[in-house]
């Protein structure tokens, strides 16, 4: 079975991520073959990211953060961004079809795709420092430019998780619809896009980049903080509780 799967329908690349199993979260590798999909399809003339199962995407490996490999982790930090340059530079406009949980870095994929359109059950939130770790790849920052910075420090700092509907009120999405309806819609949206001229969307999107591009120096900054505390005890006792589904007992906080 493939972590990524792409299905070419006519003149849109679907590109699915493939891990049910762990709610489609990505290691280095997977977010690596994830990036190179949405390179290999600039040929289409839209892309589409979707997950399988019950999950758009549930971010990180947080296996990974549990008993850290330094380097392991240190490049799936940066496969991360590698992956949202890739999607922002990419010539064809990229539509997240957010089928349901979009987690961590799974909704900071939400917020580096140029459009999202979510399924009705689907829910949005980060999960950072919950799980020892912090949203530097959109949540904290470029989330801002379309729900308000006080909003995106509620969804960075607080952890909670957002219905569709509500994410569509605060701008983070650009339409909902009801689950079985949505590769519809999508495919609607596309269809529209493909009416385009493809030069000019090209140009459209790059100029959009502006807060994006105003961002990334943030992006690098804090993906060096993030390596500067792997393995500690934070980040392996937010990691441990999650994946044991407990609330974490982070150093210097007292039992409740």
């Amino acid at each position: 079975m493939a972590d990524i799967e792409v299905e070419q329908r006519g003149d849109v690349a679907w590109i699915r991520l493939n891990r049910a199993d762990r709610m489609n979260a990505y290691d280095r590798a997977m977010g690596e073959q994830l990036t190179q999909a949405v390179r290999d399809s600039s040929g289409s003339g839209v892309i589409v990211i979707t997950g399988s199962g019950r999950a758009f995407c549930a971010g990180g490996y947080l296996a990974n953060l549990a008993d850290p490999d330094p380097a392991e982790l240190r490049g799936m930090f940066h496969a991360s961004l590698d992956l949202f340059d890739a999607i922002r530079t990419s010539p064809r406009p990229v539509i997240a079809a957010v089928n349901g949980a979009a987690a961590g870095g799974g909704n900071e994929l939400v917020v580096a795709c140029d459009l999202a359109i979510a399924a009705r059950s689907a829910k949005l939130g980060q999960t950072g420092p919950r799980v020892g770790s912090a949203p530097v790849l959109g949540g904290t920052n470029l989330l801002a430019v379309s729900v308000g910075e006080k909003r995106a420090k509620e969804i960075s700092m607080l952890c909670r998780r957002y219905t569709a509907e509500q994410a569509m009120e605060l701008g983070w999405l650009n339409a909902v619809v009801d689950d079985d309806e949505l590769e519809a819609e999508v495919t609607r949206w596309a269809d529209e896009l493909l009416t385009m001229s493809p030069r000019y969307l090209e140009i459209s999107k790059i100029s959009s980049n502006v807060w994006w591009n105003a961002c990334r120096d943030n992006f690098v900054s804090g993906l060096g903080m993030l390596v500067q505390a792997i393995g500690s005890d934070d980040m392996r006792e937010g990691a441990a509780a999650f994946m044991e589904k407990r609330r974490p007992q982070f150093p210097g906080r007292t039992p409740s």
